[in-house]
């Protein structure tokens, strides 16, 4: 193919771009039309073809764990310096009865100093919702649940953003270690969780040491590219007048180059908090207690209510961090004049560490101050399970959500899925190859070709394919909800406020929480999955929606009023098609979240690679989950390079970039 002409606008004798991709549309309609007569390998690959990745894959972990002794590292560094910082942490938040032995804070102090740091980082607003989030914490009798997820998030995101920034200077200072390290950053972000917990539990151990390790890996990636993206970013002028002062090597990078690129670090650091809290959530699938353990354990009995309040609270966490680490981006330092009073330029400081040292001087003699027992807390987990039952029993909800049920699912959803299974191996990878080739280009076809045959030489060709079809089935829907949500909301400067405010909300969720919704509407089934899928990936699209129509250049739409075109015929000529680079993002992002929520989404209960990723965790089959990861990634890498250079193309035909 590469030696093809691929040029569409000349007579050449080559073959066109149109020509190509008319004759491969031929092929795989015409090997889906003849499967009835089509050799089995065309079909689906022979047993007898499908190599044995998962048994090549335990022979090598089993060497690296045996033979190379790895796992005796490991577990001393699970067993000495990585639990010794675990246990501190726990003894301090929640009171763990281990070695150093240390009582753990009242919930007071920490929630009047995590108040302090808000109103320094936010004004009074920032301060009410961090104070607000642990005394809500504490009064629903969650604070040792929360605390010891929060135990764990200590020490997993400051370790993930000092080796993350480590990695990223390594990276800047040297351009071959840049470009061998972003294809595994490429990979290591597409990988579902599933595939982190295993080997931390392997060479680590079941519990929070493992589900730190696997915190930790998860949030590295952002760190790295973000340090190294920022660091590239310092300006020249900045670097000669560092130099110009005589600084050392060493001095250049403290003072000169990361001070510069401070605002992208930190926007590295936000990232990593987010994702540190993501997955320790998430990491109740081995044995982590806190937050995701009692929600998993709750979603499992189908206790609605209580995990209602456990979903608020993770919520809450969430929404808190995620707005402390961004004001914390856009503060800028304080300066203060030569010979300012210590006591002034430490100000904040000082009322923090009295906020803490009188609250727990007051824990000493008021016992509400210092914990909340189980009988002074207003939890109303009960309470809310009989709502929620009660609600959902309405013959009119009833009605509603099993009509969706039933028509999605005999209408829509299983006849689709069928149909993908139907299609051969081979005209289901040219069509996939099709469609890379007609948006990105020969290198995403090319890539295309050889991830998919990846994928069918794996022996989870149906999993797989079971599981595109859940991706593809969800943004196809959150595409036909958030694009006209989008498009309503950038008419006006208010309401686009509202809504990206939303959607900024709505991603700081941790996953976990959108299934809540989904069982307690559509039950355990295929519309539940879908449905959980929907409302993770519609926000993307929303936000991304707007921001394109945003960023239209006034001229246009102003040379579009002139020529006398109406609204529609100004939106569908001009405004959609310079905003679709842009709604290009909001697509990739929307695939690449459906891809990870798909996995989650297997706690439902699936047939698709996630369901087997999680039957991994019971057992020992590390060469079965990195296949199975593996299949993930590729799938969700194949999308991510056909959309990002069909983006890259239409931003260079518009002149934009």
């Amino acid at each position: 193919m590469a030696n093809i002409a691929t040029d569409m606008s000349d007579g050449s004798t080559g073959l066109s771009k149109t020509r190509i991709i008319q004759i491969m549309i031929a092929v795989a309609v015409l090997l889906t039309a003849a499967k009835p007569i089509l050799p089995d390998f065309l079909i689906r690959l022979p047993e007898a073809w499908i190599p044995p990745m998962a048994v090549w894959m335990d022979a090598i972990f089993n060497f690296i764990i045996d033979d190379l002794k790895l796992a005796v590292l490991t577990r001393w560094i699970a067993e000495g310096p990585l639990e010794f910082m675990l246990d501190t942490t726990a003894n301090l938040l929640f009171g763990k009865r281990r070695w150093p032995n240390f009582e753990p804070i009242p919930w007071t102090a920490i929630a009047a100093t995590a108040a302090v740091i808000g109103y320094y980082l936010g004004g009074w607003r920032m301060a009410l919702l961090a104070g607000g989030t642990f005394v809500w914490t504490a009064l629903i009798g969650q604070w040792k649940i929360a605390m010891q997820t929060m135990s764990v998030l200590a020490v997993a995101a400051p370790m993930a953003f000092l080796i993350g920034l480590f990695l990223g200077i390594i990276a800047w200072k040297w351009a071959w270690f840049d470009r061998a390290i972003k294809p595994i950053l490429s990979v290591l972000q597409t990988l579902p969780f599933f595939t982190y917990l295993l080997p931390a539990v392997i060479f680590f151990k079941v519990g929070p040491t493992a589900g730190a390790v696997a915190t930790i890996i998860y949030a590295i990636p952002p760190m790295i590219l973000m340090t190294t993206l920022g660091l590239k970013k310092v300006s020249p002028e900045v670097v000669e007048a560092g130099k110009m002062a005589g600084c050392s090597k060493w001095q250049m990078l403290r003072s000169v180059y990361i001070p510069a690129a401070r605002t992208e670090i930190l926007v590295g650091v936000n990232q990593v908090i987010m994702l540190c809290l993501a997955m320790v959530v998430l990491t109740a699938f081995i044995g982590m207690p806190g937050l995701g353990a009692k929600l998993l354990a709750m979603m499992g009995s189908f206790k609605l209510g209580r995990s209602f309040e456990i979903g608020v609270t993770i919520v809450l966490i969430a929404v808190m961090l995620d707005r402390m680490s961004k004001a914390w981006v856009i503060k800028l330092p304080e300066h203060f004049e030569r010979g300012t009073p210590w006591w002034k330029r430490h100000g904040y400081a000082l009322a923090t560490v009295a906020a803490f040292v009188a609250f727990v001087l007051i824990a000493q003699v008021v016992q509400v101050a210092d914990h909340i027992t189980r009988q002074q807390s207003f939890t109303q987990g009960k309470e809310l399970d009989n709502l929620i039952k009660g609600i959902l029993a309405i013959d009119a909800i009833q009605a509603v959500t099993e009509w969706l049920r039933w028509f999605l699912n005999v209408w829509v959803l299983i006849p689709f899925r069928n149909a993908l299974l139907w299609i051969p191996t081979s005209a289901f990878i040219l069509g996939i190859v099709t469609l890379s080739y007609y948006l990105g280009g020969k290198r995403p076809a090319i890539y295309a070709a050889i991830f998919f045959s990846i994928v069918a030489l794996s022996g989870w060709w149906d999993r797989s394919v079971i599981t595109l079809y859940a991706v593809i089935s969800a943004v196809i829907i959150s595409t036909f909800i958030g694009i006209p949500l989008g498009i309503a909301a950038s008419r006006s400067d208010k309401w686009s406020k509202r809504i990206l405010l939303a959607c900024d909300t709505a991603q700081t969720f941790p996953s976990f929480i959108y299934l809540i919704p989904a069982i307690m509407l559509f039950g355990v089934n295929d519309v539940a999955v879908v449905f959980s899928i929907v409302i993770f990936t519609t926000v993307p699209l929303t936000r991304y929606t707007i921001e394109g129509l945003r960023t239209v250049p006034a001229e246009m739409t102003e040379a579009a009023d002139m020529s006398g075109a109406t609204a529609k015929q100004k939106l569908m000529s001009v405004q959609l098609p310079l905003a679709l680079p842009t709604m290009a993002v909001g697509f990739n992002q929307a695939i690449i979240f459906a891809f990870f929520m798909v996995i989650i989404a297997a706690f439902i209960g699936t047939q698709d690679l996630g369901q087997e990723l999680q039957k991994t965790l019971a057992g020992t089959e590390l060469g079965k989950n990195i296949v199975l990861g593996m299949n993930v990634s590729l799938m969700a890498l194949t999308f991510d390079l056909t959309i990002m250079s069909w983006a890259e193309k239409r931003k260079k035909a518009l002149g934009l970039g």
